[in-house]
């Protein structure tokens, strides 16, 4: 998506017009009719799902981070925005991972607006994940585009490929933990994780 929320179109009519084919190829892999017609508009509407579920690509997310405000610049006190919503795909299955994403940082004399984060955590997730490097990931963009003192990030989220198939395991969840600078501290990490629970 672009910075106002629209939907960022990529891929030209050709490229649309082959990734459209593909769907019907896999529709016709697992036994569907593709002239049935409940299906007859589905590669389309897949198609531009497919663009909106990764329209990361098409964004930096440290664009989000570049405005800070001056009013605050003495502010160097603990950061948290927590219960991001999390919405990914994980790039083996190319199925959902679902959760919470929680943000904490320690400003460096920038302090950036508290919805600006959100818009971080969802670019980078608008790609093929790893949980793993989605949550590496963030940290970096947010260290970097802050030049921040510190940077913990915890994601909390449940994956297609382990609770709809496979193990099947439909309560478990995925727990990662990146952090930078002053907040690789095991106490001020413990400080933080301790009020992310108290809301939990």
């Amino acid at each position: 998506m672009r910075l106002d929320g629209t939907l960022e179109t990529t891929g030209t009519p050709a490229e649309i017009a082959a990734a459209e084919a593909h769907v019907r190829g896999i529709l016709r892999f697992i036994g569907e009719d593709v002239k049935r017609e409940g299906l007859l508009d589905t590669p389309a509407r897949v198609v531009r799902a497919l663009g909106e579920h990764f329209s990361g690509y098409a964004l930096d997310p440290g664009q989000y981070l570049a405005k800070t405000f001056k009013e605050v610049e003495g502010y160097d006190e603990l950061v948290l925005v927590s219960d991001i919503e999390l919405y990914s795909h994980c790039e083996h299955h190319m199925v959902p991972f679902v959760g919470r994403a929680h943000v904490a940082y320690v400003p460096n004399k920038r302090v950036v607006g508290l919805g600006k984060l959100p818009r971080v955590v969802e670019t980078l997730a608008s790609r093929p994940q790893l949980q793993e490097r989605l949550t590496e990931e963030i940290a970096e963009a947010i260290e970097a585009g802050l030049d921040a003192q510190g940077v913990l990030v915890v994601l909390d989220a449940v994956h297609g490929c382990v609770s709809a198939r496979g193990a099947r395991q439909a309560r478990s969840s995925t727990v990662t933990m990146a952090t930078r600078g002053s907040l690789t501290d095991a106490v001020a990490r413990a400080e933080i994780l301790a009020l992310i629970g108290s809301k939990a």
